[in-house]
């Protein structure tokens, strides 16, 4: 394990280029929400209204649509069947909001149907938070530890980090899966129409980036940690 002390270490490139991605995909999915924010839908639905006519249609009655503080934070919460709308998506009625809206009911569908993807993330959410939060900690205590427990415990610390990576990465299908079912409900109902949805599509595409970027990041972090600690791995 090289130390480099006062000197540039030259893996930190990579956080950089991740940190990079995930600020361009997080300021194209904004830019690219406002624009759209501003299209108000013809059907003139909120979100909420939205949202409750997509489930129904579905044949999902027992997910709450609640409104939540924020901005993008809409999500949907396996765990209590809560489907939670932030500020910029409750009330508004505009495509991009109906959009956000629609992508969340998608996550609420997957799990009434138990898509496997959705189903293999809710199971490693546990392990990919243990992992995050004991990486570092094990890793660089290894790095303090000369004898082969100290290898053990990179070992176990790369470990961790993986598991946070394979969550990034089962992500990828879950959100992409929910935008396609979004994209096309909204069309079969009626929500929106078809011009209406050419921006619905560029909102969620802009949103599905910031996944990828997620994941891209993540792997680039799990190889800086295998470069700075391959000479002690291989002891």
């Amino acid at each position: 394990m090289p130390f480099y002390g006062y000197y540039f270490d030259p893996t930190y490139i990579l956080v950089i280029i991740g940190a990079a991605i995930c600020l361009i995909a997080s300021a194209r999915v904004k830019s690219t929400f406002h624009k759209y924010d501003r299209v108000r839908s013809m059907s003139g639905m909120t979100g909420a209204q939205a949202a409750e006519r997509i489930l129904h249609s579905a044949g999902i009655y027992d997910v709450q649509v609640r409104h939540i503080s924020g901005d993008l934070t809409d999500h949907y919460d396996p765990r209590n069947k809560t489907l939670s709308l932030s500020d910029s998506t409750y009330s508004s009625a505009s495509v991009a909001a109906v959009g956000v809206a629609a992508h969340e009911c998608g996550h609420a569908i997957q799990h009434q149907r138990n898509y496997a993807p959705l189903s293999v993330r809710s199971a490693i959410v546990p392990l990919a938070n243990f992992g995050s939060f004991a990486a570092w900690p094990l890793i660089v205590i290894g790095l303090f530890i000369t004898s082969s427990t100290g290898t053990l415990l990179i070992n176990i610390g790369i470990i961790c980090f993986s598991l946070a990576v394979l969550f990034q990465l089962v992500t990828l299908p879950v959100e992409f899966n929910a935008s396609s079912r979004a994209v096309r409900i909204l069309g079969e109902t009626g929500i929106l129409g078809e011009e209406e949805l050419r921006g619905t599509r560029k909102v969620l595409k802009a949103a599905a980036l910031t996944y990828v970027a997620g994941a891209a990041s993540a792997i680039l972090q799990l190889l800086r940690l295998l470069i700075l600690t391959g000479g002690r791995r291989d002891d």
